[in-house]
């Protein structure tokens, strides 16, 4: 059996042992997703509605359901406000609608700390229809027949992606606390 001497044994295991993830990273990538996401249907544009739900909402609510102690309870004030400015919705909705989202989600994590799957989805979906609804009622839309028609995909879509998005979240916090390999 061939011995390693410290600069092998350096090389196989330093990278993995005893190492903490970039602070910056760790404390930015969940902020740094969700304005990306709040950022993303503004660029799918077709003519008057967007196609896509709130991803800024869906990101928030699933980086909460993924990392529960990640996010204070107060983010949802400041991300909302990011959310307004590059939404067009009145300034405040967001602010006031995520807000009330998260302290919703602490209060059913306090009733039923454990959970599964089918909890979260059922909670973050009935969270993105209430969502879609009330921003539709803030928005100072008249509410008609073919207005709903025409947004109810959104509700239907936000409802089908939690899955993949808490899954991209998963994925994103594994790399939020990542060690950077060394190039040597």
């Amino acid at each position: 059996m061939e011995r390693l001497d410290h600069r092998a044994r350096s090389d196989m295991y330093g990278l993995r042992i005893n190492r903490a993830p970039s602070p910056l990273r760790a404390h930015s990538v969940p902020y740094v997703t969700i304005m990306l996401g709040s950022l993303l249907p503004v660029l799918f544009i077709a003519d008057v509605m967007p196609l896509l739900p709130s991803l800024g909402f869906l990101l928030l609510l699933s980086w909460r359901m993924v990392r529960p102690g990640l996010l204070p309870l107060w983010a949802g004030a400041p991300l909302g406000a990011f959310d307004d400015l590059v939404s067009g919705q009145p300034f405040g909705s967001a602010i006031m609608l995520w807000s009330i989202a998260m302290i919703v989600i602490e209060m059913i994590e306090t009733r039923f700390p454990w959970r599964g799957l089918w909890q979260d989805w059922l909670t973050v979906g009935g969270m993105a229809v209430t969502y879609w609804f009330a921003a539709l009622l803030i928005s100072g839309a008249s509410l008609t027949p073919e207005l709903l028609a025409v947004t109810l995909p959104q509700a239907v879509l936000s409802l089908l992606l939690y899955p993949l998005i808490a899954r991209m979240v998963a994925g994103l916090d594994r790399f939020r606390l990542s060690r950077a390999r060394r190039i040597n």
